[in-house]
């Protein structure tokens, strides 16, 4: 009926002296678009179809398409926006939650951006990484905290288990289901190939990628979909999910669209059925239970590989990880309200959290302040852009960073924010087997060691600028950060000067 007509969100425009009416649009795009109308022999477009996604656009042999975004608008109105009237409308018409993907798209501050960093001269020398040592390589894990000897003066071996990393960038857990059987082979290909690691996510890990155990973290979530003896063992790590950015204090959901019998037997879940995470896990309801848990897995596996803690970047997330740090955790991973997803309700993945960046500043000098950073080791997630950013966060005090968007943008993705669907047209966040086949792992795979290294290159460029020759040396080094347009408040939590200062 009239009252639900809501104008299409963007308009495909079509240059009909260049179309060749081919129809390759309208074999690539999943969401039926595109169709070819016999009378007038030409194509046409059902525009309210359309995501932004630009698979028709890319592959159109003779550029004859564009998508721009539509100027049909609401009555001007700063509080009631065009955005806001068209949820209650289709809040109005389905009764149901409005669901989204990917991470905050809201205009709050990105402090990224904010900040600068410093570079050398005159009587600090920068290091030209071209010709002398710079090391990006790191370690994760709980570090000792004083050398012991035995009785001969022979070093006794004290170090816990640690995961070594060529480069400060691991890939950030993204579940065999959300993303597709080729995503995931992208992903542990590349680690293997970076001498990095890729993390499974909450949906198991499929038995062709047992293989790549050796750079593989594996999550234990709510669910404990797909955990049992065999994956603890299989991976270098195990990660306990607590929280994720996009949306704190829930559980993940799954619809049962994506769960076809491969995802079914790696998940261990009915086929055809939503796989839907409980908000809490319901054996953990303070630190002390968390503590159980982290022993339970380090009992399960012999005491050999570390284990992860992940929580959400929330208001007191630095008093949660002063917690963390005394359950037994070897590292703490923090996930920023910028954090990607499968699906999210869009009111919480819009209206909960804080930016990564203040999260890990509180967090750093919290641990600081108790004596207790060498304990565990920092990762930061949540919206890492580029070198610069991995640099900055490093310099707040970070050990490693995830990247999770960064690397599906690498294999293709366009953020059209509609991973929920299941209709990704670039085979990425999909099960639809004529979807998936469209990304090969072994392009994937290769665009993400291209971005890692070239983000790696960038890296010891800045370093060697600041005259910083190792990421020991650059970790939680807040003097070479520099804040430009922020406040007081915003300084004082980060820990940085003004520029000028």
């Amino acid at each position: 009926m009239a009252i639900d007509f809501l104008y299409p969100q963007y308009e495909v425009v079509r240059n009909y002296d260049r179309c060749i009416c081919c129809r390759a649009c309208e074999r690539q795009c999943a969401n039926e678009v595109h169709f070819y109308d016999p009378e007038f022999q030409k194509m046409q477009v059902d525009e309210s179809k359309c995501v932004a996604c630009h698979r028709c656009v890319s592959l159109c042999p003779t550029r004859a398409l564009k998508i721009v975004k539509t100027d049909h608008t609401f009555k001007e109105n700063a509080n009631w926006t065009g955005k806001a009237i068209s949820e209650v409308y289709r809040q109005a018409g389905s009764g149901g939650v409005l669901l989204s993907s990917m991470g905050n798209p809201k205009p709050y501050p990105i402090y990224w951006d904010k900040i600068l960093i410093n570079a050398s001269q005159v009587t600090n020398p920068s290091i030209d990484p071209l010709r002398e040592p710079m090391e990006t390589k790191t370690f994760l894990g709980k570090k000792p905290g004083k050398i012991e000897r035995d009785k001969d003066g022979r070093l006794v071996p004290n170090m816990t288990p640690q995961l070594e990393l060529n480069v400060p960038i691991m890939f950030s857990a993204m579940s065999y289901g959300s993303i597709s059987y080729n995503a995931h082979a992208s992903l542990a290909r590349a680690a293997c190939a970076l001498g990095t690691y890729y993390n499974t996510g909450e949906g198991g890990l499929h038995k062709d990628f047992y293989q790549y155990g050796p750079h593989t973290i594996v999550q234990v979530a709510s669910g404990r979909f797909g955990v049992h003896k065999d994956y603890l063992e299989a991976g270098a790590a195990i990660e306990i999910k607590m929280g994720q950015g996009a949306k704190p204090g829930i559980g993940g959901h799954l619809p049962g669209l994506k769960v076809g019998p491969d995802i079914s037997k790696t998940r261990m879940i009915p086929e055809g059925t939503d796989a839907i995470s409980p908000a809490p896990h319901h054996d953990i309801y303070s630190i002390e239970d968390l503590r159980q848990l982290v022993f339970s897995l380090k009992e399960a596996t012999e005491y050999k590989k570390p284990v992860m803690v992940k929580i959400a970047a929330v208001h007191n997330v630095a008093a949660i990880a002063s917690g963390v740090a005394r359950s037994g955790a070897d590292v703490i991973c923090i996930d920023g309200y910028r954090g990607g997803t499968g699906a999210a309700p869009t009111r919480i993945r819009d209206n909960v959290g804080i930016p990564i960046e203040l999260a890990l500043a509180a967090v750093d000098q919290r641990l600081r302040d108790e004596g207790i950073r060498d304990q565990v080791s920092v990762v930061v997630g949540g919206s890492i852009r580029n070198s610069a950013d991995l640099l900055k966060a490093i310099a707040l005090g970070a050990d490693a960073c995830y990247i999770a968007t960064s690397a599906l943008l690498a294999m293709g993705c366009h953020l059209c924010r509609t991973c929920q669907t299941g209709k990704c047209n670039w085979g990425i966040a999909t099960q639809r087997p004529d979807l998936v086949k469209r990304l090969n792992p072994d392009i994937g795979s290769q665009r993400l060691i291209n971005l890692v290294t070239a983000w790696d290159h960038e890296l010891k460029e800045m370093m060697g600028g600041m005259g910083i020759n190792s990421i020991e040396a650059l970790r939680g080094n807040r003097l070479m950060l520099r804040g430009i347009g922020l406040n007081d408040r915003e300084l004082n939590i980060l820990g940085i000067k003004h520029a000028g200062e």
